[in-house]
């Protein structure tokens, strides 16, 4: 035959159940504490370090975007000055019969402009270093 489990009587069960005592209140509100102000110093340094990529990614941006818009700007000077120079070339060749008949002859002759260097192209600005002044010895005050 099979044995007959015992069923546990109700002052067992009450007996194993703990009732909440103040210190159980106290320990429990302590450990609530430590965790709540764990995880808002977490969420403190999750926020900072979400703004902090944010910032880094507009300054990336604006960086390339100035990149892009200066190169877009030294491609198109690159493109219009010589056709500029070409064209003001043209108008003077033109001109100069009319202007000659006139007798409104140029007094000296323009030189023609030279393309503009990009920035990587330009050599380095020398200044010239100063001396320092002499000095002159102060007259004693008799």
């Amino acid at each position: 035959m099979a044995a007959i489990k015992k069923k546990a009587t109700r002052k067992k069960l009450q007996a194993t159940a703990l009732e909440p005592t103040p210190r159980h209140l106290w320990l429990a509100s302590l450990g609530m504490l430590v965790a709540a102000r764990r995880e808002s110093k977490a969420a403190v340094k999750r926020a900072a370090s979400k703004v902090e990529n944010t910032v880094a990614d507009a300054r990336y941006a604006i960086r390339r975007a100035e990149a892009d818009l200066r190169a877009g700007v030294d491609g198109v000077r690159s493109q219009v000055e010589p056709k500029v120079l070409k064209l003001s070339g043209e108008v003077e060749a033109r001109l100069a019969p009319i202007v000659a008949k006139l007798g409104l002859a140029p007094k000296t002759k323009r030189s023609v402009r030279k393309a503009r260097k990009t920035a990587a192209k330009k050599p380095v600005a020398r200044r010239a270093v100063r001396k320092p002044a002499k000095r002159v010895a102060k007259k004693a005050a008799r």
